[in-house]
């Protein structure tokens, strides 16, 4: 990808947000910060664990990372947490 189709993209992105398709196909939007489960074991997290999102933001490859205590990390190792 080029430099100016990642900036294209970012022109019409926030780190401090993200929607979300809920399984029963509801959109949401969610605010940093925002709680995650940890799906399995990485780095200091432990399977299990519920931890804060502080930035959304997107690699060159376009894959999704999280920013938690300022480390990145890729979204697939989280699944969001929704309070009904």
């Amino acid at each position: 990808m080029n430099d100016d189709v990642l900036a294209g993209l970012l022109k019409y992105s926030s780190p401090n947000e993200i929607y979300i398709v809920t399984y029963d196909n509801v959109l949401i939007l969610l605010i940093c910060p925002f709680k995650v489960v940890v799906l399995v074991n990485i780095d200091v997290f432990n399977k299990g664990d519920f931890v804060f999102v502080d930035k959304v933001k997107i690699t060159p490859e376009l894959k999704t990372v999280f920013i938690i205590n300022k480390k990145a990390y890729y979204y697939f190792y989280f699944d969001f947490v929704i309070d009904a």
